[in-house]
């Protein structure tokens, strides 16, 4: 039986990594300016890279086409990697090349779309999904409508890492639950840079369902997205993380400044491809073993594993508080709880704020 509670959370795969003009949170991961900063006239200019042959074949294939489109039916220009001499971005640019030497996949992040101006990286891949290969990348040096709740426009200004690629599920049980494997190879994919370059070791956490933290403050989100067709569930999966943008919270530089005497600085490609390489394994073992096998990492890296929260509940007329403590997640992806009179319970969203911690609905399980 579902009872009405106070603890907030929102449905696990639509929160918003990016602040928005009507909700001004303080922990948001980024400035946002009005929509009217948008020119909705100008043309977006989308460069089609691959790795190999066969992808370097499909993006010159959709040139021709011309098969990308926006979902607001803008002008939208399909140049070629080997078009990106032509022109002249600056050094803050995306640095493809050093992005697909530095991948080591066999499905994801192959196909690359990179873009200097964009509207939404999450628009691309999803508008354009059928026309894309599986485990194609969006990425943009700066967008200027972020996808987020309630139709809101989001800024994302250069330092921060913004992409977004396309993976297809035909279980509907685990879909809800990809947006913690992808959580999950976020934080992993900052600890291999971490290694590989010799930098400290930045602790970023994983707040559920889809937000990452660091010092105690945010610096990344994930937006999954779905839609079902052909008996399959065609799935976008979006990242926002601070690398270089210090404002209005922190980011990844600034922390690794704190901690190092060298002049060191995480790349956006470097922590990209990084990302691709881990969640490609974590994937797999995903789908092949499930989540259960990767739940002892998770609980590793989430900050939630014996919190205790307070769910009102209505009883009649009137409202009684519960104290409940997290254990973990249940199958589908809900927050696995225990109270203090050892019922077990999950606790789901109620939908009404970004806080997740400020409503909770609980649901008794036998």
């Amino acid at each position: 039986m579902l009872v009405g509670s106070c603890f907030h959370f929102l449905y696990p795969h639509i929160y918003p990594p990016f602040l928005s003009l009507h909700n001004p949170i303080p922990s948001s991961l980024s400035f946002c300016v009005a929509s009217s900063a948008m020119d909705k006239s100008s043309t977006c200019t989308l460069f089609l890279c691959g790795k190999s042959s066969a992808e370097t074949e499909s993006a010159k294939s959709l040139k021709i086409s011309n098969a990308l489109k926006l979902p607001d039916g803008g002008e939208v220009s399909n140049l070629l990697r080997s078009e990106i001499s032509n022109f002249q971005f600056g050094e803050e640019a995306f640095d493809v090349d050093l992005f697909i030497n530095s991948l080591s996949t066999n499905r994801f992040g192959r196909f690359l779309i990179w873009s200097p101006r964009l509207s939404s990286t999450h628009d691309i891949v999803s508008h354009n999904f059928c026309e894309l290969p599986i485990g194609a990348v969006c990425v943009g040096d700066v967008q200027f409508k972020g996808r987020g709740r309630s139709n809101n426009a989001w800024e994302s200004p250069r330092g921060c890492l913004m992409f977004s690629f396309t993976l297809q599920m035909e279980d509907g049980k685990i879909v809800p639950l990809v947006q913690y494997v992808v959580s999950l190879a976020v934080t992993e994919a900052i600890k291999d840079v971490c290694n590989r370059n010799g930098f400290p070791s930045l602790d970023v956490r994983i707040k559920w369902p889809n937000d990452l933290y660091l010092k105690g403050l945010k610096v990344g989100g994930i937006l999954c997205t779905s839609t079902y067709k052909s008996k399959k569930f065609n799935v976008s999966s979006g990242i926002g993380l601070n690398v270089g943008n210090v404002k209005p919270t922190t980011c990844l530089n600034a922390v690794l400044k704190e901690l190092s005497t060298t002049s060191n600085e995480f790349r956006r490609e470097d922590i990209m491809a990084a990302f691709f390489n881990k969640f490609e394994m974590l994937y797999d073992i995903f789908i092949n073993q499930g989540f259960q096998t990767l739940e002892e990492l998770y609980y590793r890296t989430w900050l939630h594993s014996g919190q205790r929260v307070i769910v009102q509940e209505k009883n009649e007329d009137r409202f009684v508080e519960n104290v409940v403590t997290i254990q973990g997640l249940t199958s589908s992806g809900y927050l696995l709880a225990i109270g203090d009179d050892n019922q077990v319970c999950e606790l789901h969203p109620d939908g009404n704020s970004f806080d997740f911690f400020k409503g909770l609905v609980r649901r008794k399980l036998e």
